[in-house]
């Protein structure tokens, strides 16, 4: 039925076409050559006619064939167009990002050292105190009789202790005259001793009465910010050793204030190896901040490990001459690693994955794409650090990589990566293991 086993309806169709319009030549052809050989003067008008009509449907099955013949070759696909630019070269800072709390550089508890009853509150709660000055007054009264009395017996002993140097001096002068015993001499030597002893004592007494009356007065051990008071004045207070003593408030010491924090063991031997030590400059910003505005040093590092958590504890001294910090509050601690160095940097939307591999398409003189294989490093201003794996000179796909397939073939135009513009809002950047800032 077919001519070949491959051949389409449409092929058949023109090949039928095309012999009805041979047939049809081939049978008007004497008649053409005829009226094309006599002269147009001697053709009659309505030969001329008849020829007309009979040439026209042989015209417009001849225009229909090739209108209606066989569809002409698709054009080849256009190449995927593709933005490629040269990495960015910068110098950079790279750091390492902790998440802690601040604490007071000194906190203490004031609880009372004598027993009895708040006469008096010196202060305003929350208010800042300096070191001595009064904040509770207890009634002194039982104690400064008690003082009175130790007062008493010094000069009882101080008495005593007289007239047993009298005594003795007496008998001393008797002795050369034989006027009296050895043995007395010792007894009046040892009565003055006692007595010594006894003045002693009651002076020790006194000074111990003399602490209880300043002990009433309870005084700001340190200077920082002071917390409200947990008795107000009437009430009784005991003193007692460790918290059996009544607790009154609470002072924090905030200026200087301590930035606490842990970091893994990697960071840990990470800055071991690089050297890194107390002094080691920080920065820190707060929850509803952008930027790094606090500055400290590193002050502490724990001397051990913690088993149960793989962490160790540090520490950073923060000035806080503002008194703007708050013991309690959390913040965002970066530590500069390595000093600066210099780095590639690419849009991190230019980076694609392969299952475990971390890939940049790059395209060559002619055209061609080609994958590599680099190291990342962390993001500063927006672009991503590329530790190892291009060279500066390399073309890098930073739009259209969805278009782009190893060994294809793009067309590329050229454009040049710039660090994308700040956010207009305040909003804090979300927290990485670690980042990296251009230098300006």
């Amino acid at each position: 039925m077919f001519d070949t086993p491959f051949d389409s309806f449409d092929d058949r169709r023109d090949r039928d076409d095309y012999s009805s319009l041979e047939e049809a030549i081939s049978e008007d052809r004497p008649r053409i050559d005829q009226l094309r050989d006599e002269p147009e003067a001697t053709t009659p008008r309505s030969s001329r006619r008849w020829w007309a009509a009979a040439a026209l449907p042989v015209v417009a099955l001849a225009g229909w064939w090739l209108l209606a013949g066989a569809d002409s070759p698709a054009a080849a696909p256009a190449l995927p167009v593709v933005e490629v630019a040269l990495p960015l070269q910068r110098e950079i800072t790279e750091w390492d990002e902790f998440i802690g709390r601040f604490e007071a550089s000194r906190s203490v508890e004031v609880r009372p050292q004598v027993s009895g009853q708040v006469a008096a509150v010196h202060f305003t709660d929350g208010q800042y105190v300096r070191k001595g000055a009064p904040l509770f007054t207890i009634d002194p009264r039982p104690y400064r009789a008690a003082l009175a009395e130790a007062q008493a017996s010094v000069a009882s002993a101080s008495t005593a202790l007289a007239l047993s140097r009298s005594n003795l001096a007496r008998a001393q002068r008797l002795v050369e005259i034989d006027g009296v015993a050895a043995t007395e001499i010792d007894r009046l030597e040892s009565e003055v001793r006692a007595n010594q002893a006894a003045l002693a004592a009651a002076q020790a007494q006194v000074r111990s009465r003399n602490l209880d009356v300043e002990f009433t007065t309870v005084r700001a051990p340190i200077s920082g910010r002071i917390s409200d008071r947990r008795v107000d004045a009437g009430n009784l207070v005991a003193a007692g050793a460790g918290g059996a003593a009544t607790l009154l408030t609470t002072i924090n010491a905030v200026d200087p204030i301590y930035f606490s924090f842990e970091g893994s063991e990697a960071m840990f031997l990470k800055a071991r190896r690089e050297g890194l030590a107390s002094g080691t400059p920080v920065e820190i910003r707060l929850a509803d901040e952008s930027d790094y505005r606090w500055h400290g040093t590193l002050d502490f590092t724990d001397n051990a490990i913690d088993q149960n958590s793989g962490t160790i504890r540090a520490r950073a001294v923060v000035r806080n001459g503002e008194d703007f910090l708050t013991p309690g509050l959390f913040g965002n601690m970066r530590m500069a690693t390595g000093g600066t160095e210099q780095a590639l940097l690419v849009p991190d939307t230019a980076v694609t994955t392969d299952q475990t591999r971390k890939l940049l398409l790059v395209v060559d003189g002619e055209g061609t794409v080609a994958a590599k294989e680099v190291k990342l490093g962390p993001l500063a201003d927006g672009l991503r650090v590329i530790h190892s794996g291009i060279a500066p000179g390399d073309k890098v796909i930073i739009s259209g990589v969805q278009m782009a397939m190893p060994g294809s073939q793009v067309r590329a135009q050229r454009t040049r990566i710039t660090p994308p513009a700040a956010p207009p809002s305040a909003e804090a950047p979300v927290i990485t293991a670690g980042s990296a800032t251009i230098s300006r």
